[in-house]
């Protein structure tokens, strides 16, 4: 017997379970409740503040974590189409069984060292098909972008707004004139704002 056919036998006799003989279990259940609660706050109350915050910590990012899986699953329920395959990733699909390696890892090491080795024109059909799929997943999404405004959730269209990708000499060239301030007062203004 699976692990998922005793689940739902033994929730089925739950199900058929009267209440008296039901209280007995929740019973047990509330004590041991407030045994972990007691022991909790016992341990909770011998941590440091440093251990007590790196708990917090870990806690939030279980939590963000969770938040973000949520997220992706409701997005997949609401038929959002999936990203645009690249070039490597067309390349990889096709040649991942063929490959030769003892595990994924190797194989992947050896497809990439492969698409890196590769000139630009034997490349070209992974990046004309990746253009393709890129075409298509634009349309998809434009048209599930139209479908989700139709249900109300205008909250998952993607933003209307292009950012502006700066040059890489631009970017350097305002991070020099940040770091070199023309007045000494302008440096100990930013440091009592932070």
């Amino acid at each position: 017997m699976s692990n998922l056919e005793l689940i739902k036998k033994l929730a089925g006799a739950w199900k058929e379970l009267p209440a008296s003989q039901k209280q007995v279990y929740e019973e047990a259940k509330n004590t041991d409740w407030k045994k972990y609660g007691e022991q909790l706050a016992a341990y909770k109350a011998q941590l440091t503040p440093a251990q007590a915050a790196a708990l917090k910590e870990e806690r939030r990012k279980l939590l963000a974590k969770r938040r973000s899986l949520r997220a992706k699953r409701e997005l997949s329920l609401l038929g959002k189409p999936k990203r645009a395959r690249t070039g490597f990733n067309i390349f990889l699909s096709e040649n991942y069984q063929e490959s030769e390696g003892i595990s994924p890892v190797a194989k992947m090491k050896k497809l990439f060292d492969a698409w890196q080795k590769m000139s630009p024109s034997q490349k070209q059909p992974y990046l004309q098909l990746a253009q393709d799929d890129k075409v298509r997943y634009e349309n998809e999404m434009k048209s599930w972008e139209s479908k989700m405004i139709q249900m109300g959730r205008e909250d998952l269209v993607r933003s209307t707004k292009k950012r502006v990708r700066k040059k890489p000499a631009e970017t350097a060239q305002k991070a020099a004139t940040a770091k070199a301030p023309s007045d000494g007062k302008k440096a100990k203004l930013k440091k009592s704002e932070e």
